[in-house]
């Protein structure tokens, strides 16, 4: 167990999403998403944690964990096509994963979202939240659009809004 960064998380206030990302952030980061999903059939969800509690930390969960846990409770994977795509940032580890329903991941291998992950995470270390996330839409949408592109009307089946968790 890494106690530092039991530390970090323990004394990361909730309000960091909010000082990170404002409602006018949120808002821009909102309509990306709701642009994004015009020119493919996949659904982007965005899910943006502070800090974890003490429980989590103690059994070793890690961002990845984290994320697989907020993929099922925003239940992203239940999307018509399996072409729900969540994007989980974790500001306290300053992590970020992109996990992708079967349906896309048949078709988008593992290393092309941790690609875009890491581009991200460069924008985070830069302080450039909002922009990474902006940019991060960008790239996916480039790779829903190849491999799922839109045809005929396409139903919104998740939020657009970002899940603050």
């Amino acid at each position: 167990m890494d106690l530092q960064r039991v530390f970090r998380h323990l004394f990361a206030p909730d309000w960091l999403a909010v000082r990170v990302f404002s409602r006018a952030a949120l808002k821009r980061i909102e309509d990306a998403v709701r642009q994004s999903e015009t020119s493919h059939r996949g659904e982007l969800r965005v899910a943006i944690e502070a800090g974890v509690g003490l429980l989590p930390l103690l059994r070793g969960v890690t961002p990845r964990g984290r994320a697989l846990d907020a993929f099922a409770r925003l239940r992203v994977w239940d999307t018509e096509e399996n072409s729900g795509v969540l994007i989980y940032l974790q500001l306290v580890d300053r992590d970020i994963e992109i996990v992708a329903d079967r349906g896309i991941s048949a078709k988008v291998g593992q290393a092309q979202w941790d690609a875009i992950c890491h581009r991200m995470e460069e924008a985070f270390r830069a302080r450039r939240f909002e922009a990474g996330v902006l940019e991060g839409i960008v790239e996916i949408t480039a790779l829903l659009t190849t491999h799922f592109p839109a045809h005929g009307n396409s139903p919104n089946e998740l939020p657009d809004r970002p899940a603050m968790l």
